[in-house]
């Protein structure tokens, strides 16, 4: 098990680019998603917003989308998206198999999978509208939920929920799990992203 912070840390003392730390989790993701929830000939549903959460589900929508019918709902900010997290985006914007798609519009019931790529590990504070609407839209849906890291509105020190908290079929976490995952233990699958389990 490991805390926010010491996951940090591992990931800048790792000597791997971030941006290969993001492929390597997104791939992950996708393959899981493609092994756990059946994903193949599905309409899938990513719900993106603009931080490393995010870019993770950008490459996994992207890797996903050679077997399913993909869509992106992004409801964060572009100005606010990392660099690494922006490369992701631009290539989601180019791919014809993935289709972006607007809040005003989404139907989150034609989907047989949604996948939580919100809120991850750094996420601070109440959550308002319009994220709180999606997660209410999400929970309230018959599809298969998958999680990316840590569900949105899970505090992932202690495993506590806000309000709104998304609620979860299955957690994929990267390298290992987080401290406030204990208790979601039997739904969460641990994805390799390529660097090593301790601190040294």
């Amino acid at each position: 098990m490991i805390t926010r912070h010491d996951m940090r840390s591992l990931e800048e003392s790792a000597g791997i680019p971030k941006l290969t730390l993001m492929e390597n989790a997104g791939r992950e993701a996708a393959r899981i998603i493609s092994e756990k929830a059946g994903a193949k000939g599905k309409r899938v549903l990513f719900i993106c917003h603009h931080g490393n959460n995010g870019g993770d589900g950008f490459v996994a929508a992207r890797h996903l989308s050679g077997i399913s019918e993909v869509d992106v709902l992004f409801i964060g900010q572009e100005s606010k998206l990392s660099p690494e997290s922006m490369h992701n985006f631009e290539l989601v914007e180019k791919d014809a198999k993935v289709q972006f798609i607007s809040l005003d519009f989404v139907d989150f019931s034609d989907y047989g999978i949604i996948v939580d790529a919100i809120l991850g590990t750094g996420a601070r504070g109440e959550i308002g509208h319009p994220i709180s609407t999606v997660i209410d839209n999400i929970n309230s849906s018959s599809a298969f939920k998958v999680s990316l890291d840590i569900p949105t509105g899970i505090d992932p020190e202690t495993g506590q929920s806000g309000f709104y908290a998304v609620e979860p079929d299955l957690i994929i976490t990267f390298h290992d799990i987080k401290t406030g995952l204990e208790k979601y233990s039997g739904k969460t699958v641990i994805a390799d992203i390529g660097i090593r389990k301790k601190l040294t």
